[in-house]
């Protein structure tokens, strides 16, 4: 899935379209000034790195894992599914473990479903939880949770492009004993590909207060894949 870690909506939910031609090994090494998901820091505003390997064949199937340090432990990603394209609409489904490395905290991994199309410059998707852990019981991150997101994107001259994501966060359990959870944010990225050296974004987030922060975030990310 390779979640560039700058564009929250726009690269977590959606995992890399397999190669029409041949079966293919990669890996990718990220760094981010903030690692934001979703319109909310994961690092708690502080620096992240991360890394992952995927697997992808000419059927169309895709599979790997991506790993970061997140606020008190680490983050590995699991994940596997299926893309394709049907005339201009590219495609992609799948399913995803969020696994969690915290000192001293409960069982917080949970999974997802997930299906993203796009075409043109438009793209989006939908996430659903279909399994979580003890400590995400109603609360966030629980069974019933929906991510939506949708991205226009473009390209500029001299291998710069732009992005501007728009995502909201369904929580199962918004308005219960959870409170009022549910949220909206917003992102918008310009990035700069400088070949053999990687891909340069800088990014602006923010989201409503009831995602527990609506200060806007600034975000300098780096990512190469090989």
């Amino acid at each position: 899935m390779r979640k560039h870690i700058s564009l929250g909506a726009a690269f977590v939910v959606a995992a890399s379209i397999a190669s029409p031609t041949m079966a293919e090994l990669t890996a990718n090494v990220g760094a981010t000034s903030n690692y934001i998901w979703r319109g909310v820091t994961q690092t708690a505003d502080d620096a992240a790195v991360s890394g992952g390997i995927d697997y992808s064949n000419e059927s169309g199937l895709y599979a790997g894992t991506w790993t970061s340090n997140v606020s008190g432990g680490h983050e590995v990603d699991l994940y596997f599914g299926y893309a394709g394209q049907a005339g201009d609409v590219e495609y992609d489904a799948g399913y995803i473990y969020y696994a969690y490395n915290k000192s001293g905290n409960a069982d917080g991994d949970f999974g997802e479903i997930n299906a993203n199309a796009s075409i043109g410059m438009i793209s989006g998707g939908f996430a659903y939880t279909v399994n979580s852990g003890d400590a995400n019981k109603d609360a966030v991150l629980d069974t019933g949770d929906l991510y939506l997101h949708a991205t226009v994107a473009g390209d500029l001259e001299q291998d710069w492009s732009w992005a501007a994501t728009v995502g909201y966060y369904d929580f199962d359990a918004d308005g219960d004993k959870a409170g009022d959870i549910s949220y909206a944010h917003l992102q918008a990225d310009l990035s700069k590909s400088m070949g053999d050296l990687g891909d340069f974004t800088f990014g602006i987030s923010s989201a409503e207060q009831e995602s527990g922060s609506n200060d806007p975030k600034v975000v300098v990310s780096w990512a190469k894949s090989f």
